[in-house]
């Protein structure tokens, strides 16, 4: 027998190991990862044959009558007393799969969209009892929700998810607090008002070659991140995270300096997709993306924009 022959014998038995370890999982370790943004905290991430999305929300509502509506927008005003209405033409075109969602907190810039992409897609949701009971009032099943609070470390077949305890964004010159919850299932359809908060929430998404780290807002529990070093931080930006102590300074030092940062929830999302994002790129991004430099010179900052595909090998 050849030493050629050994060594194709030896390839064939560890390759046989490792299929039988992984239980015939194939990891593209070559295929970079895709994430594409969906405007507010919405993201499709994907690895080439795993999809798993977070708080994707793309019925982008006219909401209200305030500044950030364009006389542009002709489509029809929604105040927060009315009920909610996906736009399922919209999110038909631009959501064909999906394994997992996951949702940070039940506003309707959050979670509105979910119960239609759910049932669509089959996806399992992960998120708060809040957000798991307003699902379940849209006829979600429960074998595909998966309740936490926040302490979770979850293995699934191709990922792993822990689950990050946090807290929302101190809206209303920091005034604001919303403790309620729903702990039983609500009457639904529900009005915008009715997706309440409902707790908060991060996630650590582990993939075959990446960490990473989501927000669904600009607030963070910052002993909760000790020890969490993700490559890839979805980093909540906006004016509010101004009312903070150091948010910039603490968020990149308790990650560990990622060395990917890509804003989240900086837009103005009463704008439809196609609309200018210019003065919020202006206004929060670029300040964020200088004063990431200043602190963590090797971290790259990237402004995503809506419906584009990022790609990180």
């Amino acid at each position: 027998m050849t030493i050629s022959h050994h060594l194709q014998i030896a390839a064939s038995a560890v390759f046989f190991l490792f299929t039988f370890l992984t239980g015939g999982q194939s990891f593209a370790q070559d295929t970079p990862l895709e994430l594409t943004y969906l405007g507010t905290a919405g993201w499709k991430i994907t690895d080439g044959d795993f999809t798993v999305l977070v708080d994707p929300y793309i019925s982008r509502v006219k909401l209200g009558t305030g500044p950030g509506i364009s006389p542009d927008d002709t489509r029809q005003t929604v105040m927060r007393s009315d009920y909610f209405v996906s736009d399922t033409l919209l999110i038909d075109s631009l959501i064909t799969k999906a394994d997992f969602i996951l949702v940070h907190h039940a506003h309707f810039d959050h979670l509105s969209d979910v119960p239609y992409i759910a049932k669509k897609t089959g996806a399992k949701v992960v998120g708060t009892e809040t957000t798991c009971n307003i699902l379940r009032g849209y006829g979600i099943p429960d074998e595909q929700l998966y309740p936490v609070r926040g302490g979770e470390d979850y293995q699934f077949e191709k990922f792993s998810v822990r689950v990050i305890p946090s807290i929302h964004s101190a809206l209303n010159d920091k005034h604001y607090l919303d403790s309620r919850t729903y702990t039983e299932v609500p009457r639904v359809p529900l009005r915008v008002s009715e997706f309440i908060e409902g707790g908060s929430l991060m996630f650590l998404a582990r993939f075959s070659n990446h960490k990473v780290l989501t927000m669904g807002s600009m607030n963070f529990v910052e002993r909760e991140l000790q020890g969490i070093e993700p490559d890839i931080l979805l980093a909540g930006v906006n004016q509010s995270q101004l009312g903070l102590y150091n948010y910039n300074e603490r968020l990149l030092k308790v990650t560990g300096n990622p060395k990917v940062i890509i804003p989240t929830h900086w837009d103005n999302f009463r704008l439809p997709y196609g609309f200018s994002q210019e003065s919020s790129v202006n206004l929060k991004l670029l300040p964020f993306k200088e004063d990431v430099a200043r602190l963590s010179p090797e971290t790259e900052v990237i402004i995503p924009k809506h419906l584009g595909t990022i790609r990180i090998e």
